[in-house]
């Protein structure tokens, strides 16, 4: 892909998808444009020398690869790891709330939310609901609002005169969003009803049995910057690097099916930890890697002669905020994706790790930063050491120069994702990682 339609098909991909749900159904539209073939878990799997293929799970998790040869025992996968999940706001099952003349929503935080960064800005609702249908059925459907429908008003100085000297935000009491005033009649279910209704037209709902759905910013992710060096969009951590995965696997080196099985996944839940089903500290991956190698001599061969380049965001210098950093690992924006290292492993990267990494983006004419957490401060972490430490697959921590992060807007450089997007696709191909 070249750069000039690369951003723009970024932005389209942000927009798209404001919940795990519909991230994994966009990347799953792209798949199949490119030849994928979907498999379910629950049937035989039949793989081709050659072949391109994809699953899914609870429709917010991803996994697609290649399989150009299937002898994996001896070539290992060049894999990409990313989340789908972002912090938010989701709705309680009974979320509906009325009071003083208001009807609400009630919502619990999810994730590590900049919460006061919610307020004042033009929401909307997407997500999963689950109905019976009139024929008995039990289906789930994804609907986005896309309009916005709610918002959250801040408390005017007037009425908090300290607000400037810094407050917090009760999750509880004060960031319900409202809806509408309490003259008009509402009814949750029968909003989600009319929504589904006119998503689905052939659809005949008996009742809604469940849902899950967030809260979003309706603000349309743009290119900022007097010279459009920016990207400002909600979910950057970590769509971003989703989207980048994705276009590596999808538009190798020269744009032909890398000699080396390559693999991308996009697990969800990472925001809180990544234990479930279909989160990195679950059991999906290495559910399908034994599909594909069943031999457990051959399956620890492979992920010996593969590596993980586990992509998330990093934290960029903030010109206002510099002593926040370790200057001598202070990254830059536009300036080359980060490798990502700490001594507690916080991060999965190794000194051989980084040293392949380095080679490849030298290969492809592009910098490499480095982020490590200053020695008085916690550090995030990443599926990058759960993933490394379920399959025991060399692993790397990288991530694209970001700030803001967590908060319903983030800021990303226009010219980092696609070096990194370069670098991947280079990765993919790559025939030999280390020689021993």
């Amino acid at each position: 892909m070249e750069y000039s339609n690369f951003n723009d098909t970024l932005l389209s991909f942000l927009q798209s998808s404001p919940t795990p749900f519909h991230a994994t159904a966009s990347m799953r539209s792209a798949l199949v444009a490119k030849g994928f073939v979907e498999l379910l878990e629950e049937d035989n799997w039949v793989l081709d020398e050659g072949g391109k293929y994809f699953v899914t799970r609870n429709e917010s998790s991803l996994i697609a690869f290649t399989t150009p040869q299937l002898d994996i025992n001896q070539t290992g996968w060049r894999m990409i790891g990313a989340h789908t999940d972002s912090p938010c706001l989701k709705l309680k099952p009974n979320a509906q709330v009325d009071r003083f003349g208001y009807h609400q929503l009630g919502v619990e935080v999810y994730g590590g939310v900049l919460l006061h960064t919610w307020l004042d800005r033009d929401l909307s609702i997407a997500g999963r609901i689950t109905l019976k249908t009139t024929d008995g059925n039990i289906v789930s459907r994804l609907v986005d609002f896309k309009d916005p429908i709610a918002v959250v008003p801040n408390l005017a100085i007037h009425l908090n005169r300290t607000a400037n000297e810094g407050f917090s935000v009760n999750p509880q009491e004060e960031i319900l969003p409202i809806l509408c005033g309490a003259e008009n009649e509402f009814d949750l279910h029968e909003l989600l009803k009319a929504q589904l209704k006119a998503q689905y037209a052939d659809l005949s709902i008996e009742k809604i049995l469940d849902f899950e759905l967030s809260l979003y910013d309706t603000q349309p992710a743009a290119l900022v910057g007097l010279h459009k060096e920016y990207i400002c969009s909600a979910r950057l951590d970590n769509l971003l690097s989703c989207f980048v995965g994705l276009q590596a696997l999808l538009n190798p080196k020269d744009d032909q099916i890398t000699a080396r099985p390559s693999l991308l996944v996009c697990t969800d839940h990472e925001e809180i930890g990544s234990l479930s089903a279909c989160g990195a500290n679950g059991p999906f991956l290495e559910d399908v890697l034994r599909r594909i190698t069943p031999n457990p001599e051959q399956y620890v061969q492979a992920m010996q002669r593969s590596m993980l380049v586990s992509a998330d965001n990093a934290h960029a210098l903030h010109p206002n905020y510099a002593a926040k950093h370790d200057k001598n690992h202070a990254p830059a924006i536009n300036k080359g994706a980060v490798i990502k290292v700490n001594a507690n492993q916080r991060y999965a990267t190794n000194s051989e790790t980084a040293s392949i990494y380095r080679d490849i983006a030298a290969e492809e004419g592009y910098d490499v930063q480095c982020f490590v957490v200053r020695s008085d401060m916690a550090c995030g972490s990443t599926i990058g050491p759960i993933t490394s430490g379920e399959i025991g697959v060399p692993t790397i921590d990288i991530g694209l120069p970001t700030f803001g992060m967590h908060s319903i807007r983030e800021l990303a450089g226009s010219r980092d994702a696609y070096g990194l997007y370069k670098v991947l696709a280079r990765f993919t191909q790559r025939e030999t990682l280390m020689t021993r």
